[in-house]
C-alpha cells in the first residue's frame, strides 16, 4: 500500500521540532543513559531521571507503577488523550561498540547470574526521544489541546513491564487514551521511518525446559541416563519443527539460546536445562509450533528412559503487534506530511516482538507502532550497494548502537508528528 493511499485530511497540531540546544541536552542525557544501563524491572535510576524531567515540564507524575514504571499527564484543555510510550530497560550483554560512552555496567540478571549490561536494543534512545517530545509539548501548549500521557515502561525485554503496569491498575488510575503510540529504533538508514498496517511484529514465546536423567561417573555411562545426549538430540530434532511442520506460506523461528548441563568433564549430570525462543505471526502457527516443541522434548525424554518427563516453565509471552488500520493511516499521513514521502516507507513485518500492544488491548483502543532508522546513512547505503545489509549491527548485538544524529532528531519529530495528528490544533493567536 502506498503512502498516497493512506493520506487523509487530518488537521495536525503544529508543533516545532527540537532546537539545537535541546538536541545537545538530549544527546548528553542519551550518552549518560547508554553508559548507565539497567536490566529489566531494575530501572530505578532511569525512571528517576524520567520522572524528574516530566515534573520540570509541568506533568502530573506518578512513579513506581508496576515496579519502576512512570506515567506523566499533561492536561491542556479539551481534546483527545494520546499515550506516548518509551521502554527503559537494557540487556544482559557485554557491549563491544568501542564508543567513548560505552557501558561498563554489571549486575545480576533475572536468573540470579552475574552479567554485563548494555543498551544493545536502543531503549536509551527511546527514553531520550520521549523526553524531547514532552519538553516541546509542554513549551507549546498554545498550539494544541487535549491530554498527553507519557509512559516510561520497564521490563520490555522480558515481557514483564506492560503487564506489571496494567496489573498495578494503570487502566483504572489514568484517563483512557484515544490512541496508544510507540516507536523503536531499528537497523534502517538513520532518518528513515518504517510503517505498516496490521501485523507489524511477531508473537514471541520463551520457555525454560529441564530434562531429567541419572547422574554417574564419566567412566560408567551404563549407570547413567545421560541428559546431555538427550538435550543434544532434542536440539537437533527441534530444527525440523520449522522445516517440516510449518507450511512454506507461513513462517516461524525456533531458537535454543541456552543449553546447560554438568560442571565437570568426567561427571555425567542428572539434568540439562534448555531455554528456547519461538517467533510466529499467526495464532494457529504459534499453537502448532509450541505443541511440536513439547511433543519432541517429551518424546526424547521417553526414548532415553528418563526417570520423569521434562518440566516446562514460561519465561515470557509477547503478543503479535498489530497496528490499527485507520489509526495507522492517520499517523502515516502526518509523518509523510512532516518528513516527505521519500523518508517514510512501508516495511515488511519484523520477527522482533514487543509488549507495547498490551496497553491498547487493555484499554480497547487503537495502537500504532512504527520504526525509526538508526544506522549511519552512508554506511547503510554502502552495505545496501554491496548486498550486505544483513551484516550491519542489529538490535541485541553487542556492537549495536544507533548513530546519534540524525536518529535523535528524527525520533523526537516523529513522535510529535504522530501525537499532533490526534491532538486538537489551536488557532494561532493574533
Amino acid at each position: 500500500m502506498s503512502i498516497d493511499a493512506v493520506k487523509a485530511p487530518f488537521a495536525s497540531a503544529p508543533l516545532p521540532g527540537p532546537t539545537d540546544a535541546l538536541l545537545a541536552e538530549l544527546e548528553e542525557i542519551y550518552k549518560d543513559l547508554h553508559a548507565n544501563p539497567e536490566l529489566s524491572m531494575q530501572e530505578e535510576r532511569t525512571a528517576g531521571i524520567a520522572a524528574a524531567w516530566l515534573t520540570r515540564q509541568g506533568f502530573e507524575v506518578t512513579e513506581k507503577i508496576g515496579g519502576t514504571g512512570v506515567v506523566g499527564l499533561l492536561r491542556n484543555g479539551d481534546g483527545p488523550t494520546v499515550m506516548l510510550r518509551a521502554d527503559m530497560d537494557a540487556l544482559p550483554i557485554q557491549e563491544s561498540t568501542g564508543l567513548s560512552y560505552a557501558s561498563r555496567a554489571r549486575g545480576t540478571d533475572r536468573f540470579d547470574q552475574p552479567t554485563a549490561i548494555a543498551h544493545s536494543c536502543g531503549h536509551d534512545m527511546h527514553v531520550a526521544w520521549l523526553m524531547g517530545a514532552t519538553r516541546i509539548l509542554a513549551e507549546n501548549r498554545n498550539a494544541w489541546g487535549g491530554t498527553v500521557m507519557a509512559v516510561f515502561q520497564p521490563g520490555e525485554e522480558t515481557a514483564q513491564g506492560a503487564r506489571a503496569m496494567i496489573a498495578d491498575g494503570m487502566v483504572k488510575r489514568f484517563p483512557k487514551p484515544d490512541v496508544t503510540l510507540g516507536q523503536h529504533v531499528m537497523p534502517l538508514s538513520a532518518g528513515e521511518i518504517g510503517w505498516r498496517t496490521g501485523t507489524m511484529l511477531s508473537a514471541g514465546d520463551s520457555w525454560e525446559v529441564t530434562l531429567f536423567g541419572r547422574g554417574a561417573h564419566g567412566s560408567m555411562p551404563q549407570k547413567s541416563i545421560d541428559p546431555v545426549v538427550m538435550a543434544a538430540s532434542a536440539v537437533m530434532r527441534l530444527q525440523t519443527v520449522v522445516s517440516r511442520e510449518v507450511a512454506m506460506t507461513d513462517s516461524a523461528v525456533v531458537t535454543v539460546g541456552t543449553l546447560r548441563a554438568g560442571m565437570n568433564e568426567n561427571v555425567i549430570p542428572d539434568h540439562a536445562l534448555l531455554r528456547l525462543n519461538v517467533r510466529t505471526f499467526k495464532d494457529q502457527v504459534r499453537a502448532r509450533v509450541l505443541a511440536a516443541i513439547k511433543r519432541i522434548l517429551e518424546a526424547e525424554a521417553e526414548a532415553s528412559g528418563a526417570p520423569k518427563p521434562p518440566s516446562f516453565s514460561v519465561l515470557s509471552e509477547y503478543p503479535v503487534t498489530r497496528n490499527d488500520e485507520a489509526a495507522t493511516h492517520r499517523v502515516v499521513s502526518a509523518l509523510a506530511a512532516h518528513f516527505g514521502t521519500e523518508r517514510v516507507h512501508e516495511v515488511q513485518p519484523a520477527t522482533a516482538s514487543e509488549d507495547f500492544g498490551l496497553f491498547g488491548a487493555a484499554w480497547d483502543v487503537p495502537a500504532v507502532f512504527w520504526v525509526v532508522g538508526g544506522i549511519d546513512p552512508a554506511r547503510f547505503a554502502a552495505a545496501e550497494k554491496a548486498g550486505k545489509v544483513d551484516e550491519l549491527p542489529a538490535n541485541h548485538a553487542p556492537d549495536f548502537a544507533p548513530v546519534i544524529h540524525p536518529t535523535l532528531r528524527t525520533g523526537v519529530e516523529a513522535m510529535l508528528a504522530a501525537a499532533g495528528a490526534w491532538l486538537v490544533a489551536k488557532a494561532p493567536r493574533s
